[in-house]
């Protein structure tokens, strides 16, 4: 027995040293965030989702852990490029920002912005545990996180513009900002999530896309009985297009004349007709679809709505019975 002690002594010894040569590994990994199509004037929030992946490999020679292994992983985020702060993030295309952010759980709240003890504001992380189960064989496992990410309407949505009247991406990057510490461990973690630590990388994107609403309020001239002198009236275009977008607004002929040159309103009971004009001044040039020598009215937008007022006048001309005369016109906007 005397002489056999030595050499268990010895085996034992290479046993143990071998698991310093085969360490359990953790990874992280995420699937980019992309918002898709983004109107900065629709006046609605934009959400995305994104895939976490926290992955170990687990190796037979690591007699500690060969009977439960596990591991515990801590995973925070920094600031990202074109972002200063973490209240909010922002997107960029150029010196042109995006106000965004990403967020630990789908309420949104504050409190829930994805950071760490380094990003002020956003002290939120992802903490959870791997474990490949009881007598699990040697190899990988994982197990997913989601995040999730809200472009929020308001003020700061509707300034965003579009670059040189196209559809227009803006990226955030953060390659290398994305960071994690783990550690692995058998029945009995020790040191919690900060023996070993690593890095990761994702971007986060969304298109600003040209658009634009139109809205038009009636327009009513006063009675009269003779068509002696001008009947003047106006009526007014809500515009609104995303910032630095450049629009045209045509005006058709209408439903009764179809000539945008020489409008008319028809009576409702009879074959009457009335001549007006409309323009973008007063007494200016036609207002139209850029035919017949009429103008469209342009403009570039700013993100809020604008008011434009569409001059009507109904010129001397022969009286026609007496009765409500109406037209219908179609603006159009072009962007």
């Amino acid at each position: 027995m005397r002489r056999l002690l030595p050499w268990l002594t010895l085996l034992l010894g290479c046993a143990w040293g071998s698991v310093a040569q085969a360490a359990d590994t953790c990874t992280v990994s995420m699937t980019n965030i992309n918002f898709g199509s983004v109107s900065p004037i629709s006046g609605t929030d934009y959400v995305a989702q994104a895939t976490g992946t926290f992955s170990c490999l687990f190796s037979s020679l690591n007699l500690g852990q060969l009977l439960t292994p596990n591991a515990q992983v801590c995973i925070s985020l920094g600031l990202g490029t074109n972002s200063t702060s973490a209240l909010p993030r922002k997107l960029g295309n150029g010196s042109n920002r995006m106000e965004y952010n990403v967020y630990v759980d789908s309420s949104y709240a504050t409190a829930k912005i994805w950071g760490g003890a380094g990003v002020a504001g956003a002290p939120s992380t992802f903490g959870m545990t791997l474990s490949a189960g009881l007598l699990a064989p040697p190899g990988t496992y994982s197990t997913t996180f989601t995040v999730y990410a809200k472009i929020p309407a308001g003020t700061a949505l509707a300034a965003v513009p579009t670059v040189a009247n196209a559809n227009t991406a803006y990226t955030s990057s953060f390659a290398g900002v994305g960071t994690y510490t783990y550690t692995t461990y058998g029945l009995v973690n020790l040191q919690g999530c900060t023996a070993t630590s690593g890095s990761f990388g994702f971007t986060v994107s969304a298109t600003a896309v040209n658009d634009c609403t139109i809205a038009a309020s009636p327009m009513a001239f006063a009675n009269a009985s003779i068509l002696t002198g001008n009947l003047r009236s106006t009526s007014t275009l809500s515009v609104r297009c995303v910032n630095n977008n450049a629009y045209q607004i045509a005006l058709n002929g209408g439903s009764v004349a179809a000539n945008v040159a020489n409008r008319q309103m028809k009576n409702l009971l009879t074959t009457d007709k009335v001549s007006y004009l409309l323009s973008s001044t007063l007494d200016g040039a036609p207002w139209g679809d850029g035919t017949a020598g009429t103008s469209m009215v342009t403009g570039t937008g700013t993100g809020a709505s604008v008011p434009l007022t569409i001059y009507g006048r109904v010129p001397a001309q022969v009286s026609p019975r007496p009765g409500d005369y109406k037209d219908t016109v179609t603006a159009t906007i072009y962007f």
